[in-house]
């Protein structure tokens, strides 16, 4: 990973430009073409520098359900439970915690009601129990991790 890539993964988490041709003015701020821009995301996301690159939607908004989730796993077996929950495509941000709820993800669903099925799905793949915690109230922090 060089300074251009640093830079790419630094300023485009403030947000991507929003016109006729995006990843050409995005290219313009790090004074490469738009295919060198397209070239470097596609190896960042093949090395796993970068876990995803897209858009954030407000699945609330758009009248989907979101909701944060949390399972008991034993050491043992996390590693395949992690892979088993990864592979629902409405999980994002699994994370690993120290703590008796040691795993934590966010549910995103393109209906509210579509959250309960989805859980009890993860619960018959994992056999393990996923406490849902739906947001009640939303705090917008700007996190930021520089690179």
């Amino acid at each position: 990973m060089d300074e251009i890539d640093r830079a790419i993964i630094n300023q485009l988490q403030g947000g991507f430009p929003l016109c006729e041709h995006p990843y050409r003015e995005a290219a313009a701020r790090f004074g490469i073409s738009e295919d060198e821009l397209i070239r470097r995301l596609e190896q960042m996301l093949e090395k796993k520098q970068l876990s995803r690159f897209g858009p954030l939607f407000n699945a609330e908004r758009l009248g989907g359900g979101l909701s944060l989730c949390a399972m008991k796993i034993p050491q043992e077996t996390f590693d395949q439970v992690t892979e088993q929950v990864n592979a629902f495509p409405e999980v994002a941000h699994n994370y690993a915690r120290d703590h008796q709820f040691n795993m934590w993800f966010v549910l995103a669903t393109e209906t509210p009601q579509r959250i309960t099925s989805v859980l009890a799905e993860i619960e018959a793949e994992t056999g393990y129990r996923v406490y849902n915690m739906p947001k009640k109230e939303e705090f917008f922090v700007g996190l930021k991790f520089e690179v």
